[in-house]
């Protein structure tokens, strides 16, 4: 299994695609798939028949998986994409932006 440094509640941004240049928050990271969900990115219609929590059904739009490598985190010092690099200190792991130095939360 491939080791991610994108994690769920990242701030990220899309590299390629349809939606190049948004962002948003990770929902979901998909690690079997190496694919993230991210807030309001890749929006795909979908039927639903109704049910008990939606009794009227219909078309309902919601957020479609995208690869990783098509997503990169955003660094919080100047708002851009940016890689990281993993600082230890003793068990605590720093996720460290490659451009500003900042740590990433």
């Amino acid at each position: 299994m491939a080791k991610f440094h994108i994690k769920k509640d990242d701030q990220v941004i899309v590299l390629a695609g349809a939606d190049k240049g948004k962002t948003g928050k990770v929902l979901k990271v998909l690690r079997d798939e190496e694919r993230v969900i991210v807030e309001g990115i890749h929006m795909v219609s979908k039927s639903t028949k109704p049910s008990a929590a939606n009794p009227q059904g219909g078309i309902v739009k919601q957020e479609a998986p995208i690869h990783i490598s098509n997503v990169s985190l955003i660094d919080p010092k100047s708002g851009k994409a940016t890689r990281i690099r993993i600082e230890r200190d003793g068990k605590t792991v720093k996720r460290i932006a490659k451009k500003s130095g900042e740590e990433i939360k």
